[in-house]
């Protein structure tokens, strides 16, 4: 016979759904007037260098126990805050108290003066232009590389046009390779949709439509979101990450018109990672000259860049010294929460240490 529980039992359980209840209230009552929204990307830092709309973050560390330097390359339709998402759910926080020197490149908010912006302009100018002014402002000789999203794809592109750039290592996250592979939102692009179609008075991709096509690879996404959100309400803490974490997904910033042209018609259309069809400012590029020590970091349950269009990435390099990790988590559990903190930032801590100097080393 099943047991029954005692009076008092189902005191506690009416008592605890009572007091959830009200917490449910409050809180949603919270969500919809947008109030005690949490605090994102306060992690010190400083601006180091700027170009147009572009900055280069260093965070501030009185604790460096490694060199050389890690500069991060954030992705271009989207905030970087994300890698320092809230206090104590922050992969930049964890880098620094694990002792690395850390950069980043922001795109800011790119407007009419970035239409024109190709993806020779990131490759060849921005990303070489920080890591030379990383390399002044630490000493160094070299950096760490570490490219986020398409952050990857221009590292991937700025590493295989550059051989000999002064890189000790490339680390990239979540980074689409085969485009075939990527979904509808490529998909519509392949059947003949052009970026002309839908870009702004701005001349570039506007936000809306950027986030419209991650929806689309996701359509029940928001329902279960909901319902997700509904019963663990009641909980200050995740209601918390909830607002931090939906808000960055639903927070882009423009594709600059040029680079998304670009970007459709040779990774996207001639899929040109996979077939080896890449060029950068009429070179051709071959991924397989990357030489550097090389780590991919994919998820398995990435419904934004699916783990079939990573895949194929850690046999394009040409590096020995390569590796990959594959990680049960979502797009952001790469980056934030659980998974963050036990695996992904622990292994990419792992691999940086076994290519960096100690400082103060001979």
């Amino acid at each position: 016979m099943p047991t029954v529980p005692s009076p008092q039992a189902v005191l506690d359980r009416v008592r605890r759904d009572v007091e959830r209840n009200a917490l449910r209230a409050r809180n949603g009552i919270k969500l919809v007037a947008g109030v005690d929204r949490p605090g994102v990307g306060l992690t010190p830092k400083d601006v180091v260098w700027e170009r147009g709309r572009t900055q280069l973050w260093h965070y501030r560390s009185d604790k460096v126990r490694y060199s050389p330097p890690l500069l991060i390359v954030f992705s271009l339709v989207s905030r970087s805050y994300i890698l320092d998402l809230t206090p104590g759910n922050s992969f930049v926080e964890q880098l620094l108290d694990a002792g690395f020197d850390v950069y980043m490149v922001d795109w800011g908010e790119p407007d009419e003066r970035d239409a024109h912006n190709r993806l020779e302009d990131y490759v060849d100018d921005y990303v070489p232009a920080a890591v030379e002014r990383v390399r002044e402002l630490s000493g160094a000789d070299q950096v760490n590389l570490f490219g986020y999203c398409f952050g990857g794809d221009l590292s991937l592109l700025y590493a295989a046009h550059h051989p000999d750039a002064p890189l000790r290592s490339l680390t990239v996250l979540a980074t689409p390779v085969d485009f075939a592979k990527m979904g509808p939102m490529a998909d519509v692009f392949r059947g003949g949709l052009e970026v002309d179609d839908v870009v702004d008075e701005d001349g570039n991709v506007p936000p809306r439509v950027v986030v419209q096509g991650f929806k689309t690879l996701t359509p029940t996404a928001e329902v279960t979101r909901y319902v997700t959100l509904w019963e663990r309400l009641w909980n200050d803490e995740y209601v918390s990450a909830y607002q931090a974490m939906t808000g960055w997904s639903d927070d882009h910033i423009p594709f600059p018109g040029a680079a998304a042209r670009e970007t459709v018609q040779m990774l996207v259309r001639d899929n040109a990672m996979v077939t080896d069809r890449l060029t950068v400012a009429g070179d051709p590029v071959h991924l397989s000259d990357i030489r550097l020590p090389f780590l991919t970091v994919r998820a398995e349950r990435d419904h934004i860049v699916p783990p079939e269009a990573t895949a194929p990435l850690i046999d394009l390099v040409g590096s020995e010294d390569k590796h990959e990790l594959r990680l049960d988590a979502g797009h952001m559990g790469l980056v934030v929460g659980r998974t963050a903190a036990k695996t992904t930032v622990p292994e990419i801590i792992g691999f940086l240490r076994k290519r960096s100097d100690e400082v103060g080393e001979d």
